[in-house]
Order: structure tokens, then sequence, then C-alpha cells
């Protein structure tokens, strides 16, 4: 895609991703969380996938609503205000999931398809 980045700014954009991956597992460990509640729950947004059976426009609505960082961030800081560890612990597995996710290159989907994201094309390159 045209308006994608490229070259050091989808460099720059992945490693992002790697930092909110270390940083999240970081905060995990560091207060606290079960290392097994994160191996069962890491993949848990990986099942808004299941909307492309509906088509490319409900995929990547359903995909770009468990990847973006607005709801793990407001659950972050509820799970802080309130001292509920468990709503900050999922909030710091969904981040580290979304952190994981844009350093492989899986960005926020376009309503094209599944492999037209944020960082650039999935896949080999539609010349169309």
């Amino acid at each position: 895609m045209a308006d994608a980045p490229g070259g050091a700014v989808r460099l720059l954009l992945r490693a992002e991703g790697l930092a909110l991956l270390l940083l999240s597992m970081g905060a995990f460990a560091r207060f606290g969380g079960e290392w097994s509640y994160f191996a069962l729950t890491f993949l848990l947004p990986d099942l808004a996938l299941v909307a492309y059976l509906a088509g490319p426009r409900a995929g990547a609505a359903a995909y770009n609503a468990a990847h973006s960082l607005v709801v793990p961030a407001a659950l972050l800081a509820v799970g802080l205000a309130a001292d509920w560890a468990p709503v900050f612990d999922l909030a710091l597995v969904w981040a580290a999931h979304i952190g994981l996710d844009r350093a492989l290159g899986f960005g926020l989907k376009y309503a094209r398809g599944f492999a037209y994201t944020h960082l650039g094309q999935l896949g080999p390159v539609d010349p169309w």
C-alpha cells in the first residue's frame, strides 16, 4: 500500500512494538503476575480473527478493536486506581500481545483484507 510506512519508519514502529512487549512483560513480572495466567490469556485477542468469517470489513473492525491499545490502557488505569490485580494483569498481557504483533509486523488492518495493515502489506506485495 502506498500509504503504509516503509524503511526506517516501519523499523521504528516495529521497535516500538518490541519495547511495548518487553515493558509489559517486565511490569507483569515486577508486580507478581502468574506466568501460567500470562500463557493462558496471551492469545485471547486473536479470537477476533473469527470475525473474518463474516468478511474482511467485519474482520478488520474486530481485529482492530482487539489490537488497539485503547482498552488495555483503560483497564490498566482501572486496575491501578482500584488496586485490582486481575484487571491490571489482563491489561499487561493484552498490551504484551499487541506489542508482539506489532514487532512482527502485524499492524492494524484495513478493510481491504487481512494482509493490508498500517505497518505495510503482509506477504507478497499486491501490484494492484
